[in-house]
């Protein structure tokens, strides 16, 4: 599933198309994708400007001028494809001038919207894990979705005080810790594995390793917190990880996987200057975590 660094690509790349742009034909070409659409979804886009283009933990959000947002989940295999249909305005003749110039989609383009601009945006989720909903602007922050999530991993709000402060009297191992959108969002077991390596911390430690006995942040929680940034920031300026659907927005591949210093690298020489360990690879809550039995304490 795409973690922070994939969607913050997307975001990226669709919003020197799309920002400022009107939302002029919408194709919903299915129901539901994960779940249904929400009523008069179409109706709701159609003629609303892009005001912005954001992302909250996994989620893409799209601020229109009607003061509604589009919530967008990529789930497994979602991604948005960008084509240009200027050229192919110019050859429409004025027998067919009154139809959209929105070329078939395959079968799993499942929302197609037309810009003012001539930029077509296609949806394509072959597993249709991903969704989509209309959220007023007003109800976000309130919205069952937003609510609960933690503190953004690359803002101002996240460092050291704020890993110690989230994981007083927490009895999970650490990467569940990490995962648990409640306390950080955005962060998957990719990057969760990646960071607590740079970090040089065992996955399998309490949560409660973050904070010493006074509740100040431990040297391991100012080491993690940094890392985790890096991680992510590094990522992000590689495309994200291209482990089987993910593309950025103009269709090219993420290549952060080739960086993996322990993810998928099971039986492999640590990566770590200096280190001789190796990396074992374990189960944690049903999800793989790889790590070096070494140099990660």
């Amino acid at each position: 599933m795409p973690e922070l660094p994939e969607v913050e690509t997307v975001v990226r790349g669709l919003e020197p198309v799309a920002l400022g742009q009107t939302i002029q034909k919408v194709q919903q070409r299915r129901p539901n994708l994960r779940f249904p659409f929400p009523k008069r979804f179409v109706h709701k886009l159609e003629g609303s400007r892009i005001r912005s283009i954001k992302r909250r933990a996994k989620y893409i959000l799209v601020f229109l001028q009607s003061e509604d947002v589009l919530v967008i989940h990529l789930g497994m295999s979602g991604r948005f494809l960008i084509e240009d249909s200027q050229q192919k305005d110019c050859q429409t003749n004025t027998e067919n001038s009154d139809k959209s110039s929105i070329e078939p989609a395959s079968a799993h383009d499942h929302v197609v919207m037309e810009l003012s601009n001539g930029i077509v945006l296609k949806y394509n989720d072959a597993r249709r894990f991903g969704f989509m909903t209309i959220v007023p602007k007003e109800e976000l922050l309130t919205h069952d979705l937003f609510k609960h999530l933690g503190a953004e991993p690359l803002g101002n709000e996240f460092n050291e005080h704020y890993l110690a402060e989230k994981a007083i009297a927490k009895k999970q191992s650490i990467k569940s810790f990490l995962m648990d959108q409640k306390n950080i969002a955005g962060l998957g077991n990719i990057y969760v594995c990646e960071a607590l390596h740079l970090a040089k911390i065992s996955p399998q430690r309490a949560a409660t390793c973050l904070l010493r006995g006074n509740q100040k942040p431990s040297l391991r929680a100012q080491r993690l917190a940094p890392a985790i940034k890096t991680v992510l920031t590094d990522a992000i300026e590689s495309g994200g990880s291209t482990l089987r659907d993910h593309r950025q927005a103009d269709g090219s591949l993420g290549y952060f996987q080739h960086s993996f210093t322990v993810y998928g690298r099971e039986g492999q020489a640590c990566k770590q200057r200096g280190c001789e360990g190796q990396i074992k690879r374990t189960v944690q809550a049903g999800r793989s975590t790889f790590y070096c039995t070494v140099c990660q304490r």
